[in-house]
């Protein structure tokens, strides 16, 4: 990871019975503890890419009371790259990483 922007974005994700997705792409916008943008439509050095699903959208917002408001958005390229997600199970992956970041959360 190299977090910055034009800096490489290099993720495997993995199913439930081992299977590997890697997700590389670039950062479009890092702002430092509010702010990750995030698209594998680019390559490390702004190379395309063939075959690009989404940009992803992660912001944290002081939500009062001690608490952050954690804001995650997926913004695919088509329709059939929706679908195409959605059945590689990214909802319930989007939804673990959350709950896994709250429970981090909870013991700082």
């Amino acid at each position: 990871m190299d977090v910055r922007p034009g800096g490489a974005s290099e993720m495997i994700f993995r199913g439930p019975d081992g299977e590997a997705f890697p997700n590389n792409g670039v950062y479009l916008e890092v702002v430092p503890n509010r702010k990750l943008v995030f698209t594998d439509a680019f390559a490390e050095g702004w190379r395309p890419t063939e075959k690009p699903m989404f940009t992803g959208e992660i912001t944290f917002e002081d939500a009062g009371n001690g608490e952050t408001l954690y804001i995650a958005r997926a913004r695919h390229w088509t329709d059939e790259a929706v679908k195409q997600h959605a059945e590689m199970g990214f909802h319930e992956g989007w939804g673990i990483c959350a709950e896994q970041m709250e429970a981090l959360a909870k013991t700082l």
